[in-house]
């Protein structure tokens, strides 16, 4: 059997890869899908290097945009990859704008669609995610729900018992697999001058809080009165830079935050 798995987004890297390595283990042929949706090598590259993902069999370079125009370039690009190979299931995993173009693409091919990460919800139909997520469901004929709770939400929206699986979380059995790895390997703690648990770490990339300025400004305030407990550590979204740039707050924020690049898995 042939399994398309498409991926765009880093969590997707990261669940991919501990899903594709027990594919491989047991003979299944994979088609690696990687629409491009992170492009970047902090992104992107950098987490098929340290996870050991297969090298994609297609990169689309999809790249940014509007959520309307790249989520319609990725049906454009992936249509005529499962048209040609026509692989018995299609993997999806998550909520981005990948998941969602690789369901539609799939289902308008009368292809099987199985959803990594199914039923889970925020209840915030303005988060563009969650669209994703309900639409994606809507259209699976398997669902791996990771807890009880998201077994519940795909039930209470009409999904058939049947199609739904609670197999648990694939980003914890991604920690088991690579904590020892990443314990031995990483070498952060000392080029940052950091003592274990004695700093703090924080991401802030959400457009729900990026794109606001009130919201943005509000939350890195707070993390600036943080540090005076212990160092914060910020490894920056690229957006989440481009923002606090351009509501002039980036150099004050940066005197008092550690503030790095994006790091690997």
């Amino acid at each position: 059997m042939l399994i398309a798995s498409i991926v765009g987004a880093r969590p997707q890297f990261i669940k991919a890869a501990v899903v594709s390595r027990v594919l491989r283990a047991r003979g299944v042929k994979e088609l690696f899908i990687h629409t491009g949706q992170h492009y970047d090598r902090e992104m992107s590259q950098v987490f098929f290097d340290e996870l050991d993902v297969p090298a994609p069999d297609f990169n689309l370079g999809v790249g940014s945009g509007l959520h309307g125009e790249q989520t319609g370039r990725m049906l454009q690009a992936l249509e005529p990859v499962l048209a040609h190979h026509r692989p018995g299931w299609v993997l999806v995993y998550g909520d981005t704008n990948s998941t969602l173009a690789g369901a539609l693409a799939a289902v308008k091919l009368h292809l099987a669609v199985a959803h990594v990460e199914a039923g889970l919800r925020s209840f915030d139909r303005r988060m563009p995610e969650e669209i994703n997520r309900v639409l994606t469901d809507q259209v699976s004929e398997i669902l791996f729900a990771p807890t009880d709770a998201a077994v519940e939400n795909l039930q209470r929206e009409g999904i058939a018992t049947q199609k739904i699986h609670r197999v648990g979380d694939v980003m914890y059995d991604a920690a088991l697999y690579y904590g020892g790895k990443a314990e031995c390997q990483s070498r952060v703690l000392r080029q940052l001058d950091l003592e274990p648990k004695r700093y703090l770490l924080a991401t802030v990339h959400r457009a729900e809080n990026t794109d606001h300025a009130d919201r943005l400004e509000a939350i890195f305030t707070a993390l600036i009165r943080l540090c005076r407990e212990m160092p914060v550590v910020v490894p920056l979204h690229p957006r989440t830079r481009k923002d606090l740039s351009q509501n002039g707050l980036l150099e004050e924020v940066a005197r008092s935050v550690c503030l790095t690049e994006q790091v690997g898995y």
